[in-house]
C-alpha cells in the first residue's frame, strides 16, 4: 500500500542529492577552449539551466515513461546502460547472499545447540570477522593471495577476454566471479549467523519445545520445528541483506573491476554525469524497495499470524 509513495519520495531523494552535489557535468562535456556562451549553450540543450523543480518534474514524467535519459559522457540511453549492469551484479549478489543464508543457518543453528561450547566460540569468530572486515580489503586480500601469489584465479574482468557476457556454468567465466561473490557473501554471512543464532536460541528456550521433547520427538525433529519458527526473520534478514549487496557493491566491484552497478555508480560519480548517476540510485532504489515488499509478501505466506495482523 505504501510502496508506491515510498518509490516516490525515492524519486525526489534521489535527484534532490544528486543536484545538491558539487561540481558542474557541463565543465567535464567542454573542451578548455569552450567560452561561456558554448556552456550556456550546452546546458539549455540537456535542460540544465531550468529551475530544479521543473527539471524534477520533466525527469519525473519521462522516467515513468521508462526514459531515465540519455549519458553525458557516453551519448547511450541510461535505462539501457543501468540494466546491462544490474543484470552483471545480480549474478555475484544472488549467489553471496544465497550461500551465506545457507552457511548461516547451518552455522546459527549449530551454535545455538551447542550454546557455549567450542563450536559455539567458533562460529561467533567467524560471525564477528564477517562483520568487522571491511569488503574491499578483503577483496585486496584475496587478490594478492590467489591471482598474484598462487595465480589460480584472474583478478579483475567479468570473463576471458575481457567478455561482457557470463555463463554460470563455464568455470573459464565463474572463476572471475569467485573471488567477488566471496568477498560479497562474508558481511551477509556475519549478520545472518548471528541473528539466526540470537532466534535459535531464544526458541530452543522455549516451553514448546520442552513439549516437544517430552512427547518422544528426536533431535532433528525438534530443530525443524524451531527452525520454522525462525524461517519469517530469516527471509526478512536475507532480503535486506540482498538489497544492501546490490547497491552497496560499489568497493567490491571496482576492486574486481566487476561491470555492475557498483561500478557504473563510481563511473558516474567521477566523470559527474548526473542522468547516469539520477537512473542508477533510482533503479537500485526501486529494486531494494520491491525486495522488502516481496519479502513482506513471502512472511505473510509463511507465518498466517503475520497475514492476520
Amino acid at each position: 500500500m505504501l510502496t508506491v509513495p515510498i518509490l516516490l519520495g525515492v524519486t525526489l531523494i534521489c535527484f534532490a542529492l544528486v543536484h545538491i552535489a558539487p561540481g558542474d557535468p557541463i565543465q567535464n562535456l567542454l573542451s578548455p577552449t569552450a567560452s561561456a556562451a558554448d556552456a550556456a549553450r550546452l546546458r539549455a540543450a540537456y535542460g540544465l539551466d531550468l529551475p530544479l523543480p521543473i527539471q524534477y518534474f520533466i525527469w519525473l514524467g519521462k522516467t515513468l515513461r521508462g526514459d531515465l535519459g540519455m549519458s553525458l559522457a557516453s551519448n547511450s540511453p541510461v535505462l539501457g546502460e543501468v540494466l546491462r549492469a544490474f543484470s552483471n551484479t545480480i549474478v555475484i549478489a544472488l549467489i553471496a547472499v544465497i550461500l551465506a543464508f545457507a552457511l548461516s543457518m547451518i552455522f546459527g543453528i549449530i551454535a545455538a545447540y551447542r550454546t557455549g561450547t567450542v563450536s559455539d566460540r567458533a562460529v561467533t569468530s567467524i560471525a564477528v570477522f564477517g562483520i568487522s572486515v571491511p569488503p574491499f580489503w578483503l577483496g585486496v586480500i584475496l587478490v594478492i593471495v590467489f591471482s598474484v601469489n598462487l595465480s589460480w584465479l584472474p583478478a579483475t574482468g567479468m570473463g576471458p577476454g575481457g567478455s561482457k557476457t557470463f555463463d554460470y556454468f563455464k568455470w573459464a567465466d565463474f572463476k572471475y566471479a569467485l573471488m567477488p561473490i566471496l568477498t560479497l557473501a562474508l558481511p551477509p554471512l556475519g549478520i545472518m549467523t548471528r541473528t539466526t543464532r540470537s532466534s535459535m536460541s531464544e526458541i530452543l528456550n522455549q516451553d514448546f519445545v520442552t513439549t516437544l521433547r517430552a512427547k518422544g520427538l528426536s533431535e532433528l525433529q525438534v530443530i525443524a520445528h524451531a527452525v520454522r519458527n525462525i524461517m519469517p526473520q530469516a527471509i526478512a534478514m536475507l532480503g535486506l541483506q540482498l538489497g544492501y549487496l546490490i547497491g552497496g557493491s560499489v568497493l567490491v566491484e571496482t576492486v574486481f573491476t566487476w561491470p555492475g552497478t557498483g561500478y557504473l555508480l563510481n563511473k558516474a560519480v567521477l566523470t559527474r554525469d548526473i542522468p547516469l548517476l539520477q537512473g542508477t540510485i533510482l533503479v537500485l532504489a526501486t529494486v531494494f524497495v520491491l525486495i522488502n515488499l516481496g519479502v513482506d509478501l513471502v512472511q505473510s505466506a509463511i507465518d498466517p499470524r503475520i497475514k492476520r495482523n
